[in-house]
């Protein structure tokens, strides 16, 4: 089969190296298309999230080479392989189906990473790098993923890294009623996050974002306040609660800043949500008093509870995807061994078309039917038995017994022979 998957994510590397090898949106295009010029490499798919940066890809050989691809990415350091996971065939379909399902995400059943997945087959499909292989791989994961939120409760009450953010604050700081909260940005996080404090009540929620009138729409969904991102210093100093997730490379709050901040609010303290991958918040920000900063790492501890409630329908959704991986290797396998019988019919309806046109020919040219036909039957039946006849003569020649045998499987005696009228 030669499918494999590597990649890391938030169990097997921290977050200062997978931010390392995250794929800004605007990058995925260019990457599929280094990916898929790489010699072996049929087709690709590249899924990078804030948990996890991934490669699928149906390869010819071992797959070594994508992990050297991977490496070379700039920043990614000497150091990727080792917190490299790899996953071939088999494997690598049980993997995508349980990412798929939510069952390897951060939240157990976050209904998040089904619309991530999509988007990074989408992306592929629209880059040219996604096959029939790939295609039909992610179509099956798009099925079973479905199965597993409709079937069991992995989906119930689904719980997001957004909303377990909110969770924290609300549990552990301050109540949202009496607190200003600023988010930091506009994408489908800060969405939910927004979503989650309006129901939560919470007193005044401040939305900025580089693009300023996208954070006018968020705004005006959640009853908020839009500010351009160019303001973020004079207005930080109100949030008792801040929250970001942008797609910035690099940093865009600093400790300075925040250190700003804390005078004009003679230290109040400040609680600092970074939820992006590329970290949004400088980590020197976690230096300072009055300031507690968590990332999407430190969410580990507050989503544990989530998970234990979650075991039964993880169990019932596993099964799904057992049971959904081993049907897809059972049409793998069907749809390879099918690959001779779907060769041999090519091969004898291009020498059926072949035949017919030069039959045609002949009659426009004045031949007569009856030799037109025989001249067609002699040409299709030599084009047909040409290649059977030179195998089996060498078969015989050099003491292929199991060739013959095939053929006389192929061909029985009784077969050949016309039955009495």
């Amino acid at each position: 089969m030669n499918l494999y998957v590597l990649g890391i994510n938030h169990q097997t590397a921290p977050v200062a190296l997978r931010e390392r090898v995250a794929f800004a949106p605007d990058a995925l295009a260019p990457a599929l298309a280094s990916l898929h010029g790489l010699p072996q490499v049929h087709e690709a798919v590249l899924l990078s999230t804030c948990n996890r940066t991934e490669l699928y890809a149906h390869v010819e050989g071992d797959g070594t080479l994508l992990a050297d691809w991977l490496a070379a990415h700039p920043g990614a350091g000497s150091d990727l392989h080792a917190y490299l996971y790899r996953h071939c065939d088999v494997d690598a379909v049980r993997h995508l189906f349980r990412v798929a399902s939510g069952l390897d995400s951060l939240v157990l059943g976050e209904p998040q990473i089904l619309g991530q997945v999509k988007q990074a087959w989408t992306i592929s499909r629209q880059a040219g790098t996604l096959g029939g292989q790939l295609d039909r791989l992610f179509q099956q994961a798009f099925a079973t993923a479905k199965r597993a939120r409709t079937d069991t409760r992995i989906g119930a009450n689904p719980v997001s890294v957004a909303s377990t953010a909110v969770r924290l604050a609300q549990d552990n700081f301050a109540r949202l009623d009496d607190s200003t909260v600023l988010l930091i940005g506009a994408g489908e996080t800060i969405e939910l996050a927004a979503r989650h404090l309006a129901d939560a009540g919470v007193q005044r929620l401040l939305v900025a974002n580089r693009t300023l009138a996208h954070a006018q729409a968020l705004a005006s969904r959640h009853g908020g306040i839009a500010l351009p991102l160019d303001d973020l210093d004079k207005h930080l100093a109100e949030a008792d609660i801040v929250i970001s997730a942008t797609a910035a490379r690099t940093p865009i709050l600093h400790r300075a800043q925040v250190e700003h901040a804390l005078r004009a609010r003679r230290h109040r303290p400040m609680l600092l949500l970074d939820l992006a991958v590329p970290r949004d918040i400088d980590h020197d920000v976690s230096g300072l008093r009055d300031v507690f900063l968590y990332t999407v790492d430190d969410l580990e501890r507050v989503i544990e509870d989530n998970r234990r409630g979650r075991r039964e329908a993880a169990e019932q959704a596993e099964a799904i995807v057992e049971l959904q991986t081993a049907r897809f290797i059972e049409q793998w396998q069907a749809s390879g061994r099918q690959q001779p019988l779907l060769q041999l019919r090519a091969h004898g309806d291009a020498a059926r078309m072949d035949a017919l046109a030069k039959a045609r020919q002949q009659l426009a040219a004045g031949m007569p039917a009856e030799q037109a036909l025989e001249l067609l039957a002699h040409t299709l039946t030599n084009r047909l038995l040409h290649a059977p006849t030179v195998a089996l003569r060498e078969a015989a020649r050099s003491g292929d017994v199991e060739l013959t045998r095939a053929a006389e499987k192929l061909f029985p005696k009784s077969g050949m022979d016309e039955p009495d009228a």
